[in-house]
């Protein structure tokens, strides 16, 4: 169950030398992308240097350094990583799989090229709640698919009979869109774990229980229970495995490797149609989640870079993503799970107000920039100023600027 593996020695910082870069066509300008945009095979990303992509190598280089000297100081056994994360809270015992983690790590790509790499980016890693992006990802599908009419429907309404998660008063009033921004307020216990044991309210176990109750909608909780009740929804729905889901609709066709792997818990296996699936997590809470190295996060943030679309196959509809990227109404920095905005670019002063980023515990972070053209991703950087201070320094090494994505808008 990957529950004890060595970790991978921490590789050095590299900026990719111009040495091993492809040399632009003859007849183009340094820096200037193509007219359309540039999408790598399977197995095959191109890489530029950071001037032939037109970025300052020097600012790309600090940059790095930050990120590298601000790395995460928590521990790389995830297990006592899990128990100083959570200690406080009641049920915490690990119930999914665990891997020690790697290093700091993580890539840039600019205008679709790889144009830096430091770390160990190949390494398969843990990325606690970027998980939510990805689950959040194949609900949009059933949309996409008319699986689920409307984000606004009652989740009730989808649930085959003896599937009792919206069955109370309390849940019955819960929608879609209250799972998908964390404002459901869901009350039960799922795989074992009681909602209100997750990041408690209150001293006491008593005070705990007896939390203050919203109406589905008006409250914002980032809660891993709702998350995981939301994946068995979306798992009713789908009526089957969301990992073949998501490999199948997105991650083949997008390129990703062979090596991700999403998964749930011991005691999170449900029958559908005379088979036994796992319902998988939203996170790493307990274990669990989604295990990906930093290329296929690229890949997927760059999905998202070019509006959902890959090639020539709108796959994630535009519709969706704007939906994703709107604030909800108790948290103006935060869309559908696990889309952090940089609303009025308070979180992130360096980025642009409509960059946004996919975040687990680490911390691990997709950062999308449409306005620069831009996906870096970050593994166990730390927090305080260190990310904005790292992004300061990338997005200041950028001396052409990026053109604005030729994909097509249209939704599917």
């Amino acid at each position: 169950m990957l529950r004890r593996v060595l970790p991978v020695l921490f590789a050095m910082l590299v900026v990719v030398p111009a040495v091993a870069q492809p040399r632009p066509a003859q007849g183009s300008r340094v820096g200037v992308p193509a007219a359309q945009p540039y999408f790598p095979e399977r197995l095959d990303w191109q890489h530029k240097t950071p001037e032939e992509a037109g970025m300052d190598a020097a600012l790309i280089a600090e940059g790095i350094k930050i990120a590298v000297d601000g790395q995460a100081t928590s521990p790389r056994d995830s297990s006592l990583l899990q128990y100083q994360s959570f200690n406080r809270e009641p049920f915490n015992a690990i119930i999914g799989p665990v891997r020690d983690r790697g290093g700091a790590s993580g890539l840039i790509v600019k205008n679709g090229y790889i144009v830096a790499e430091w770390g160990d980016p190949a390494r398969v890693d843990i990325t606690h709640s970027v998980t939510k992006t990805f689950l959040t990802t194949v609900i949009g599908l059933a949309v996409r698919d008319g699986l689920i009419k409307d984000v606004n429907d009652y989740a009730k309404d989808y649930m085959p009979p003896m599937v009792d998660l919206f069955t109370s008063e309390h849940n019955s009033k819960i929608k879609w869109d209250h799972l998908l921004r964390q404002t459901s307020d869901w009350e039960g216990t799922l795989w074992g774990k009681p909602d209100w044991a997750d990041r408690p309210v209150g001293e006491t176990i008593e005070q705990m229980k007896n939390r203050p109750m919203y109406e589905p909608g008006t409250h914002f909780k980032y809660n891993d229970v709702r998350v995981n009740v939301m994946a068995l929804a979306a798992l009713q729905v789908w009526r089957k495995p969301l990992p073949d889901v998501l490999r199948e609709e997105v991650m083949n066709p997008i390129g990703a490797s062979s090596t991700w792997r999403w998964f749930g818990y011991d005691n999170s296996w449900v029958e559908i149609d005379g088979k036994q699936v796992q319902s998988v997590s939203g996170g790493g809470h307990w274990g669990g989640g989604m295990f990906i190295n930093s290329y296929d996060m690229a890949r997927f943030g760059y999905l998202f870079l070019r509006n959902g679309k890959w090639k020539d196959r709108q796959i994630v509809p535009t519709t969706w993503i704007a939906m994703a990227r709107k604030p909800g109404p108790d948290n103006a920095t935060y869309g559908f799970a696990n889309w952090y905005l940089n609303t009025d670019r308070k979180p992130l002063p360096a980025a642009p107000a409509t960059a946004v980023r996919f975040v687990g515990n680490g911390s691990n972070i997709i950062y999308v920039d449409w306005d620069n053209d831009l996906v870096v991703i970050y593994r166990w950087i730390g927090g305080g100023p260190t990310l904005n201070d790292s992004l300061a320094k990338i997005i200041a090494s950028i001396r052409t600027p990026a053109p604005r994505p030729t994909s097509s808008m249209a939704g599917r």
